[in-house]
């Protein structure tokens, strides 16, 4: 596994990094039926860029089943900083060097990743044979070898495992998974989403294949994927892929655009599309009887949908809620055993979609065949 210095890795995740969020106003528990525990988790994050700042550690200030312990960073001038802001100890601070040591703090329970992609399976692998519970950012890691070394590690070091898709607890993810169990509109045909931005002149990590494993496909494109399956309500068995590139002086190393068609296992066809040149968030399903749609699908807040009959789909909101809903989501599945809603075997079926598309295009767009069964599809 490659490693990269702390130095090297800070000046690459402070360039560029840009935070934004859309945010409102909701009910925290909305969906998750959580009731009070005894004991609230201590959460440590690792790596502290644009993500952690701006919408995990706020959202950890509204969370029920567990709250920020403790950080670590590979830069010494944010220790301090975050130590005042959220009230964390010394004790509770760790680098990339010391960070094993965090074995042996019991205010820590659940470490979660959240650094440039290829360092995913390190520090997962190293916080499970710390003993912590692992919560991974997507894409869970840069290969499907990665993503199978990060799950047999916590199987065993008996740790449980989850991957930062905070869609995955939203209510209007919910919704539209329910449309398609219910058919709620007829038998579902069709399903497309699109996922992307534009990127503007700013270098970034993202941007080397080497830290990032791909471009559009592996940051923007698991939004995608995702929303793909959970509006078909299964797995593909099939995918085709096209890359497009416009820009091809600045993304150099990895992928501006790609479009990818795919049949599922009930037999639903769909389209994705995900893009670093084009303003994309968008989910649509095609019934029998009349449509549902997202849009915008995935972005922080406000989502906003409507279907067919003229409804609008809508649910109250509030500030860094799917960050708080899934974190306490995850918290409750080491408590007490309740759903995971994002298991290691969802972030690695993604990756196996995301190999396969990347075969496909190596190979002209040829159809490649997908066995994935039932793998991360929660049932709940």
């Amino acid at each position: 596994m490659e490693k990269i210095t702390r130095r090297a890795f800070s000046a690459k995740l402070t360039r560029g990094l840009v935070g934004t969020a859309l945010l409102a106003n909701m009910p925290l528990s909305y969906g998750l039926n959580l009731g009070k525990q005894d004991k609230k988790l201590g959460i440590a994050l690792v790596g502290l860029g644009g993500y952690s700042g701006g919408q995990l550690a706020p959202a950890l200030l509204n969370t029920e089943h567990c709250y920020l312990a403790g950080i670590v960073t590979g830069t010494p001038s944010k220790e301090k900083e975050w130590m005042d802001k959220y009230k964390i100890p010394k004790a509770n601070v760790y680098n990339y060097e010391n960070f094993d040591s965090i074995a042996k703090n019991d205010a820590i329970d659940i470490v979660y990743v959240v650094l440039p992609n290829s360092m995913h399976a390190e520090f997962c692998i190293r916080a499970a044979r710390a003993g912590k519970h692992v919560i991974t950012e997507k894409p869970m890691a840069v290969s499907v070898v990665e993503c199978d070394a990060i799950i047999n590690a916590c199987k065993e070091n008996g740790v449980k495992l989850g991957v930062g898709y905070r869609m995955q607890t939203d209510p209007y993810t919910k919704e539209i998974k329910r449309y398609a169990k219910e058919k709620t509109f007829g038998d579902l045909k069709y399903v497309s989403s699109d996922a992307g931005f534009i990127w503007g002149t700013w270098d970034n990590w993202r941007l080397n294949k080497k830290l990032a494993g791909g471009g559009a496909l592996m940051d923007m494109g698991v939004y995608a994927i995702q929303c793909c399956i959970y509006g078909a309500g299964a797995n593909p068995i099939s995918i085709s892929a096209q890359e497009f590139s416009t820009r091809p002086d600045f993304f150099k190393e990895v992928d501006e655009s790609i479009t990818a068609q795919m049949k599922f296992s009930n037999n639903v066809v769909g389209n994705m599309f995900t893009s670093y040149n084009a303003n994309a968030n968008r989910l649509y399903q095609s019934f029998s009887r009349g449509w549902a749609e997202l849009n915008p699908a995935h972005s922080y807040g406000p989502l906003s949908g409507r279907t067919s009959r003229g409804e609008e789909i809508k649910f109250p909101y509030q500030p860094q809620y799917q960050q708080t809903i899934q974190m306490d989501a995850f918290a409750k599945h080491v408590l007490t055993g309740s759903p995971n809603f994002a298991p290691g075997e969802m972030g690695k079926r993604d990756i196996m979609i995301v190999e396969a598309i990347y075969k496909s295009i190596k190979e002209g767009g040829k159809t490649i065949p997908l066995d994935l069964g039932d793998m991360g599809i929660v049932k709940v």
